[in-house]
């Protein structure tokens, strides 16, 4: 790993009554370039088009499709990814993101945060993801 990882541990031992399986941490020591992403969500980025209405797992892939491609683009990718913000709109999305968000991060490790909002910026979104990522010197 390219960050040291304070006590990372993954979600089926933290919470055992939830059908989870992600790698997190309590936090993240990083050196190098910082990539800031805006929140990313279901959506196209070349044709502003909203995909997967009404599905929070296929929004999740999608979402997590253009975080690894704008990391990418950054020069950078999801290794190096170092803290995460996770807003839904309904807590019962809650499974089904971050299934999908653990599958795209495994062996990752980053810090996680996650909320629930009345609504986000388009109302047939459900869930917005936010990055911070260190390109390790």
């Amino acid at each position: 790993m390219a960050h040291k990882r304070i006590r990372p541990f993954n979600t089926k031992q933290t919470y055992p009554e939830q059908n989870l399986d992600n790698d997190l941490a309590q936090g993240v020591v990083a050196r190098g370039t910082m990539v800031f992403l805006r929140g990313q969500v279901a959506q196209d980025l070349d044709s502003r088009k909203s995909l997967h209405v009404g599905d929070a797992g296929k929004q999740t892939e999608k979402t997590m499709q253009n975080i690894a491609m704008l990391l990418e683009e950054a020069g950078s990718c999801m290794d190096h990814v170092c803290r995460i913000v996770v807003y839904l709109t309904d807590i019962r999305y809650r499974e089904a993101v971050y299934q999908e968000m653990g599958k795209w991060l495994k062996g990752v490790h980053p810090c996680s945060t996650g909320l629930v909002v009345p609504a986000l910026a388009r109302p047939e979104w459900v869930v917005e993801i936010e990055v911070t990522a260190v390109i390790p010197d």
